[in-house]
């Protein structure tokens, strides 16, 4: 997979921020309490006329474009999200529409938090095999999230956290030596329960009862799922790093899940990448989902801080299943 890599990277943000001060009056907590806690001070929510594709397009126009790619030259778009339009069609159908790619094959992956590294896995995976008449047209990759609609205002466990956002890339032939190297994907169907959304699907559809139980509602244990990821996220890294010939000594940058700047800093020293650029944007948007990765990735390559060529790039995602992925990437093209 190394003769694949990323060519371009976009975001999108809503416009509407939304500040400590409003989710603490609503939670009963004090916005230090919530920066101390999460490490967030504001987030973002979309507009009422947008969903999940809409900010997906956003991210993806700015990701085609800094790659120098014309929509209809895409062969795929892999949307990673667990707040869909719809739970049917595809939010990547919409996304396809949006864009005017018209030639590209376009579907979701939902693997929660960790989805974004799951969808990249598989652009790159789709890449790797030339098309029928031998060319490699680049793919879209987009993680998108819209928890403003699923997360209940008065629960403090969550509405501190969640926000809203999307990020994208273009993946493409890159030279050798650079592009995706691997990645690493695992999942513990045992502990399905610590996050979800009880209503709404096949098991428990949608009713005025569930509504009344606030089952439509994303709901999280938190303690648990934190200790779900002290646990596992150390040995996810450094399973990644050996399968691959590395040390955690020569990650250049780190791009992890923006889950909770607090927690994710008491884990920098577990991780051993006391050399690598740790790149944790979530105090200005929270956790937006599989959005999160790439949101932050964007944000250091656009912000003077991102990977230079030749630079190892980590990316790691942990989230609801409870699945974990990460991925290395030697930067440029």
């Amino acid at each position: 997979m190394g003769s694949v890599g990323i060519l371009g990277t976009g975001s999108y943000l809503p416009e509407r921020i939304v500040p400590n001060e409003t989710i603490a009056a609503r939670v009963g907590v004090t916005p230090a309490w919530i920066e101390r806690k999460t490490g967030v001070r504001q987030r973002r929510y979309a507009a009422p006329h947008q969903a999940a594709s809409d900010l997906a397009a956003e991210a993806a126009r700015r990701a085609l474009e800094a790659s120098g790619t014309d929509p209809e030259d895409l062969a795929w778009i892999v949307v990673a999200t667990s707040t869909p339009d719809h739970t049917q069609p595809a939010t990547a159908a919409l996304v396809q529409h949006l864009l005017g790619a018209r030639h590209a094959a376009a579907f979701d992956v939902n693997a929660v938090c960790s989805g974004f590294a799951a969808a990249l896995h598989t652009g790159a995976r789709l890449l790797a095999a030339p098309e029928a008449d031998g060319r490699r047209r680049p793919a879209l990759v987009v993680g998108t999230g819209v928890y403003s609609r699923i997360v209940d205002p008065a629960d403090r466990r969550t509405a501190p956290l969640f926000g809203d956002g999307a990020g994208a890339v273009v993946l493409g032939p890159v030279r050798e030596g650079h592009g995706l190297i691997g990645t690493g994907l695992r999942t513990d169907g045992s502990l399905h329960g610590l996050i979800g959304v009880g209503a709404g699907g096949s098991r428990t559809p949608a009713a005025l009862k569930t509504v009344a139980r606030g089952e439509h509602y994303f709901a999280m244990r938190g303690r648990d799922v934190r200790d779900f990821v002290v646990r596992e996220l150390p040995g996810a890294v450094e399973e990644i790093l050996r399968t691959f010939g590395f040390a955690p000594g020569d990650v250049d940058h780190f791009v992890p899940h923006q889950a909770n700047g607090e927690m994710l800093r008491s884990l920098l020293e577990p991780l051993g990448l006391t050399r690598a650029a740790v790149h944790l944007p979530v105090d200005f948007h929270g956790n937006t989902g599989a959005a999160s990765i790439p949101l932050a990735l964007d944000h250091a390559v656009r912000g003077g801080g991102g990977p230079a060529d030749g630079d190892l790039v980590l990316l790691a995602g942990f989230g609801g299943g409870m699945s974990m992925g990460t991925a290395l990437v030697r930067w440029g093209g």
